[in-house]
């Protein structure tokens, strides 16, 4: 049975979201992991690192920390208002603070746990409200929204690749060539803490939403990853299929993971009295 709580809104039959999965052709074992929560509108990849199954570790930890903590924080807040010190929705707040307990636990293991030393995962996030998404990011899985006939890509890599575009001894181009892309800055159980970089956008019916981990990133180009939601998109599930097949083709060198988020209709909340009111003041 599905619970309502004055912090939760349920977005089964708004959103439709498939995961798919690949070890590669080059690893033996599989790090990445991805889990959604429609009840609570939430979308999540990890893409774990630190060898033997500490990157595996790391991940499952992050996902299922994230999930949780985000529940449990929606069900005690108050949706929609802002936090007067970062101009955020409550749930952009709810989320960061869920993926910094989430590096926490994740760090205090990998110290407790000699088998887990040096265990870490890049993580990206999606939480759906009200026509709204807060989207999260730490390493460099990455975002990426299809709306209409337009691929664009949601968040910047904290890698040291991407430094170095920023700076401008790379162009976006010579960036995307290049084979050392794989050293990240940033990353969830690494240190102590971590800065999680948030953002804020308003969703539309039709947007598909991909999170994918730099198995398929590395592998294929971002007119490739358009092409085939363009062609694919009527079946989520096959737009997945052949982006970790395209990713094999080309190499498979580290584990493939896409998630896809296609929004199928309006979630935007009803206004109640006060709400209405101030919309007539104004």
């Amino acid at each position: 049975m599905n619970r309502k709580t004055r912090g939760t809104q349920n977005l089964r039959g708004k959103i439709r979201v498939v995961h798919h999965t690949d070890t590669g052709r080059v690893r033996d074992h599989n790090e990445d992991a991805a889990a959604a929560d429609l009840d609570i509108g939430l979308v999540a990849l990890a893409d774990g690192m630190g060898g033997y199954n500490a990157g595996e570790v790391a991940a499952e930890l992050a996902i299922k920390t994230i999930m949780n903590l985000v529940r449990q924080g929606l069900e005690r807040e108050n949706r929609g208002e802002i936090d007067p010190e970062s101009g955020l929705l409550r749930q952009s707040i709810i989320l960061r603070n869920a993926i910094a307990r989430a590096n926490k636990i994740i760090w205090q293991t990998a110290q407790s746990q000699p088998q887990c030393k040096g265990m870490g995962t890049t993580l990206v996030a999606c939480l759906f409200y009200d026509d709204r998404v807060s989207l999260a990011h730490v390493g460099d899985s990455r975002a990426y929204r299809q709306r209409g006939d337009r691929l664009e890509q949601l968040t910047l890599d904290h890698s040291l690749l991407q430094e170095l575009v920023d700076r401008g001894f790379y162009s976006a181009e010579e960036a995307q060539r290049s084979t050392n892309r794989n050293y990240v800055t940033r990353a969830l159980g690494v240190e102590s803490t971590v800065e999680v970089e948030i953002q804020e956008e308003s969703v539309q019916p039709g947007d598909i939403y991909v999170l994918c981990s730099d198995g398929l990133t590395d592998m294929v180009e971002d007119e490739d990853i358009h092409l085939t939601i363009s062609t694919f998109s009527a079946n989520l599930q096959t737009v997945a299929e052949q982006l970790t097949e395209l990713a094999n083709e080309n190499g498979g060198r580290d584990n493939i993971t896409v998630t896809l988020a296609e929004i199928t209709g309006s979630f935007a909340e009803k206004q109640g009295l006060v709400g209405r009111l101030k919309g007539l003041i104004r």
